[in-house]
């Protein structure tokens, strides 16, 4: 493949890096770690209003797919709030590809303004990274689904208009073959939200479904049909949606307190030769992230979906991420388990909350586990691992 970006993804990239320059701001960076809702309506709405907004959206429109890597690729390494954004693009893409027309008209065209959210409700308490053991029901009603029970991790849960919902419909088949998804309305009455604060700062929620109603117009492709539809949501989240440049605004922060932080040794921290070797050393495993996830996109844009090479992009830019994080924590000393309130924390707190934060990165979208059982099969034909 050619890694280089076509002149229209080249141009659209030169657009999104102007509108952070004009719309991204310290106080909005500084509200998204304060709150732990890394997401804001405002930014995402001007995003949409400034046109930047559809092409992200897989397979939506007549824009180069290949924006959709582009606009998380920069939104990434600026550190932007761009979790939640990543998320209902994520969803907009899965009403896109396996959605009806009532789902197009009543939530994409929303989702387009950046002013709407969805959130993703797959894993459960008892059941962790096996996602086809869930046991939250969807028993249909006539023309009604009535669902019951409990979801964890489901970031922006508070944010999100909708959120799309695995269930179990039919308890008597393989686990696999039971799943129905949903696009469930969040003021659905017998929905709760509760706060889960975690080490990241991030606020992810639990969510409670109490006999909650929806119509059958909500089912989000066919009925037992939901473990395809969430691979082909899988496939957009692992590598194409962001998450595999975390260590971009790290090495920027680093890179800016050794150019100022006195060294043991005397002179600057910037001088010292294992932190220079170190810093090149992030620099390289940067770019050799960017072009994993670029091939991920690259497929996506050419009608595949990326969910091995997604896979692939994640497992190398999150270890290399703790692993960075991990020698300038070292390097900081004890400034370096100081967090952003504390007077004298190295890089301004940012090396401790990305101590914090990339144990987080080797989770979502898949466990780190749960990636390396989808190479080591789907890649290097090795036998299942259970």
């Amino acid at each position: 493949m050619d890694f280089s970006l076509s002149p229209g993804a080249a141009d659209f990239r030169d657009e999104v890096r102007a509108f952070l320059d004009a719309h991204l701001t310290d106080e909005i960076i500084a509200t998204m770690h304060r709150t732990g809702t890394f997401n804001d309506k405002g930014f995402n709405g001007a995003l949409a209003d400034s046109g930047l907004l559809a092409g992200a959206v897989p397979g939506y429109g007549d824009r180069d797919p290949i924006e959709l890597y582009v606009l998380f690729n920069e939104l990434e390494k600026a550190g932007a709030p761009y979790d939640g954004l990543a998320v209902t693009m994520l969803v907009a893409g899965v009403i896109n590809a396996v959605g009806t027309d009532f789902q197009r008209e009543h939530v994409l065209a929303k989702l387009l303004t950046g002013r709407f959210n969805c959130c993703l409700g797959y894993s459960e308490p008892d059941h962790g990274s096996d996602v086809a053991a869930i046991t939250t029901r969807a028993v249909r009603d006539g023309d009604q689904w009535v669902i019951n029970g409990q979801k964890m991790w489901t970031t922006m849960a508070h944010e999100s208009d909708w959120v799309i919902l695995l269930t179990r419909t039919d308890p008597d088949v393989p686990k696999h073959k039971g799943l129905t998804m949903f696009l469930v309305p969040m003021d659905t009455p017998g929905i709760e939200v509760q706060p889960v604060p975690t080490m990241a700062t991030e606020r992810t929620n639990a969510t409670f479904y109490d006999e909650a109603r929806i119509g059958d117009e909500w089912r989000l492709g066919e009925v037992n049909g939901g473990w395809s539809v969430m691979g082909v949501a899988l496939a957009f989240e692992r590598g194409v949606m962001g998450g595999t440049n975390p260590a971009v605004p790290l090495l920027r922060h680093v890179r800016a307190w050794a150019g100022g932080a006195p060294s043991p040794d005397g002179g600057l921290m910037i001088d010292d030769p294992l932190l220079r070797e170190r810093i090149a050393r992030t620099a390289i495993a940067n770019q050799v992230s960017q072009l994993l996830t670029l091939r991920a996109a690259w497929i996506a844009a050419t009608g595949g979906l990326p969910g091995l090479e997604g896979s692939m992009a994640k497992l190398y830019a999150t270890d290399r991420y703790q692993q960075a994080v991990g020698w300038f924590q070292q390097m900081a000393g004890a400034d370096g388990l100081l967090d952003f309130d504390t007077d004298g924390a190295a890089a301004d707190g940012w090396i401790d909350y990305d101590a914090r934060h990339s144990p987080v990165t080797t989770i979502y979208g898949g466990t780190t586990e749960i990636n390396r059982n989808n190479v080591a099969e789907r890649h290097l034909g090795l036998p299942r691992a259970r």
